[in-house]
């Protein structure tokens, strides 16, 4: 008796042991769930004089003149989504090729160990070098280069610019795209790979048909990821993107001249926001940003999952 007792004593304790185990899981997902819906809701109700005030015209429109009380974002919307897929367009080829070279290329060579320690290394340096100073760079050398270009194209010459921006972030953005790349192209397995040399393929063969096939969904997630990161970059964006409320009908003069996105908006007039309806406005930026990257993790997801098939 005194030992069942015990073994009864015992397994209750591991019960409860696994019931608060449970409840923390459960209270640390709940948390999530009730975090994201908090920051939904407060920008919302922050934003909702300026959803009364602006209407329809918060996205149609490309006036931001807030002493006439108009407000308009569509010039903020081009921008930001000109810069973060510039960057992508600039950042995932680099990318793909510096995962494919660590994973596929290098172990095969002599002393390949050490080039894979130097380049991993490097680019996790990448990876933490603070927004300011690739700002700060950006300015000192990338500004310079699109001078140039804009001389020779015949263009009102301002050096910072969209394009500037987006070269800026595709080297930001780089080192998250290569390290997950990288990640999921490890995980292919071998076999699938001795299987494509057997049938006689070349390793260039291999990796196209093969390899990078079979982490597509992976890699699909990383620039889901990447696009993200590069939408809601505030520092180094503002210090490049010129900070010009315009949308000029040629769009070679928008990339190569002056421009803002959201994110550099609210971090360059939240400070200045004089009445009530500026700043609703500037929250409103920030729900409809907040919108549109939850717009763009679900076509990511959709995607992956389409990949994944």
């Amino acid at each position: 008796m005194k030992m069942r007792a015990r073994y009864n004593g015992s397994e209750n304790k591991i019960k409860l042991k696994e019931w608060l185990f449970r409840m923390v899981l459960t209270a640390a997902g709940v948390t999530i769930v009730l975090l994201l819906g908090g920051i939904f809701f407060s920008l919302f109700v922050k934003a909702l004089p300026a959803i009364k005030h602006n209407g329809f015209y918060f996205i149609r429109g490309s006036v931001w003149n807030p002493q006439s009380g108009r407000y308009g974002i569509f010039s903020f919307i081009v921008g930001t989504l000109l810069t973060s897929f510039i960057a992508l367009i600039i950042s995932v080829p680099s990318a793909l090729a510096i995962s494919v070279l660590l994973s596929e290329y290098l172990p095969g060579y002599r002393n390949g160990r050490f080039f894979i320690s130097f380049l991993k290394n490097a680019t996790d340096l990448l990876a933490g070098v603070p927004s300011v100073i690739y700002g700060f760079w950006g300015l000192v050398f990338v500004t310079p280069v699109i001078r140039y270009f804009e001389e020779l194209l015949h263009l009102p010459v301002y050096g910072v610019s969209i394009l500037a921006a987006s070269v800026v972030l595709a080297i930001m953005i780089l080192p998250y795209m290569a390290s997950i790349s990288r990640e999921v192209i490890a995980l292919v397995p071998a076999e699938l790979k001795e299987a494509s040399y057997a049938l006689g393929a070349t390793r260039y063969e291999t990796v196209g048909g093969v390899v990078l096939r079979y982490s597509a969904s992976g890699i699909v997630a990383s620039i889901v990821l990447a696009l993200g990161r590069a939408m809601g970059e505030t520092m180094a964006v503002t210090m490049l993107v010129g900070n010009s409320n315009r949308l000029p009908a040629n769009i070679l003069r928008f990339i190569l001249g002056p421009g803002n996105t959201m994110a550099s908006v609210i971090a360059n007039e939240f400070a200045e926001a004089t009445n009530s309806v500026y700043l609703s406005s500037l929250t409103e930026i920030g729900l409809f940003l907040f919108i549109i990257s939850l717009i763009l993790n679900g076509i990511g997801k959709w995607t992956v999952r389409r990949f994944a098939l």
